[in-house]
């Protein structure tokens, strides 16, 4: 083949297998019937792409041992699409070498091509779900800080079924655009213009809102998956998100879905969207004799004790001051939600144990005030510490 010239080469290797298949053809017409030259060219031609498949592909098998690994994949799994193809060209040089009727022979080499199509859009999503799969591998959710990889991984996956969506639009349009008949619904699928786009444009609202939502999702992000949310005073994490709506695993494992476009138009809490350290508030009402520099030294041998517990941010203050307690709050940090949780509980626990061993009388109590006019008896007024018994 002259490598200066090798389109020239090509149309010339095509012209003279057209030639010779016409000349077979032509002659075992004097011989057997047209119905028969014609299953037998058609089987003739898919078996012989079959092995120029086969040739092919351990072509390619050669020239990829030695790539990366997305070469590789991609020629391990376009063995169907692509032997699909070699078939369509076979049987589409076969159709136009077949003696049989011009109605006919149109309708074949029109279906061949919406074949065609499609099997293009087959290899087109399988290359792009492999170049997705090998891109997220690079990146683990269950690690301890795993923001990074909650990024990527959202992003790639809103990505991947958006650009599927998007071939399959493509693909459909694509093959209107070959029945003239419908040509025009195929333009509007792709310019979205005249009277049928506007149609299939609010037929389709509800679907187009979610899937410019889940474009917007994958580009700003405001949830990622593995996030903790609270939406609707539910509280859970993202565990799947899909082209039209997302997936929450609450906190007691039933799953919560969401339009896609609710992210985009409701406010919610995001506990999660930067980093996944939380700071957990625990509550306490106690009497208003309570050493609370005792508690605060006892709270802060517990938090030390704890490992959920990050040693970044530990604090206990007297936040309000009422007629019968006083209360307490009591901060501390870790790094994820459900440790945050279970930190809050341990540290309650502990606390209240420590004050019922230590400092009982730090319970809240009901004092009352009273005096008796029996002067008969003598009586003393009782101080104003006296206390009548336990809340």
């Amino acid at each position: 083949m002259d490598p200066d010239h090798p389109t020239d080469e090509l149309q010339a290797i095509e012209t003279a297998v057209s030639d010779a298949v016409s000349t077979l053809v032509t002659e075992a017409s004097f011989l057997l019937p047209d119905w028969v030259v014609t299953a037998l060219l058609f089987a003739i031609c898919a078996v012989a792409a079959l092995l120029l498949y086969r040739v092919v592909r351990g072509v390619m098998d050669r020239m990829v041992r030695n790539r990366d690994l997305f070469w590789r994949s991609l020629v391990a799994r376009s063995t169907r699409p692509l032997r699909l193809l070699f078939v369509i060209i076979g049987l589409a040089v076969a159709n136009s070498a077949a003696p049989i009727a011009p109605a006919l022979d149109e309708a074949i080499g029109h279906l061949l091509t919406v074949a065609f199509i499609f099997c293009l859009a087959w290899m087109a999503h399988t290359a792009l779900y492999i170049w997705t799969t090998l891109h997220m591998r690079r990146f683990k959710l269950d690690a301890e800080d795993n923001l990074l990889a909650r990024k990527h991984v959202t992003q790639s996956r809103i990505l991947l079924r958006v650009a599927n969506v998007m071939i399959v639009v493509f693909a459909v349009a694509a093959a209107l655009m070959t029945f003239p008949a419908v040509r025009q619904y195929g333009v509007s699928l792709l310019a979205a213009g005249g009277a049928a786009g506007i149609v299939v444009g609010l037929a389709l609202q509800p679907i187009l809102k979610n899937l410019i939502a889940g474009i917007q999702l994958a580009l700003t992000q405001p949830i990622r998956i593995d996030d903790a949310l609270i939406v609707e005073g539910e509280w859970g994490w993202v565990e799947e998100i899909t082209s039209t709506y997302v997936v929450l695993k609450l906190w007691d494992w039933r799953r919560l879905v969401v339009p896609l476009s609710y992210f985009m138009e409701q406010p919610f809490q995001n506990w999660t969207r930067e980093n996944a350290e939380l700071i957990g508030t625990c509550m306490f009402y106690l009497d208003h004799s309570a050493p609370i520099a005792d508690l605060r030294i006892a709270g802060q041998r517990l938090a030390e004790e704890n490992p959920l517990w990050d040693r970044k941010v530990y604090a206990m203050q007297v936040t309000d001051f009422r007629e019968r307690v006083m209360e307490v709050r009591l901060l501390v940090s870790s790094r994820t939600a459900p440790k945050v949780f279970d930190l809050r509980c341990e540290m309650r626990e502990g606390l209240i144990d420590y004050i019922q061993k230590n400092h009982p009388d730090a319970l809240p109590k009901t004092r009352a005030e009273a005096q008796l006019n029996d002067q008969s008896a003598p009586f003393s007024r009782p101080g104003p510490g006296a206390v009548s018994g336990p809340a």
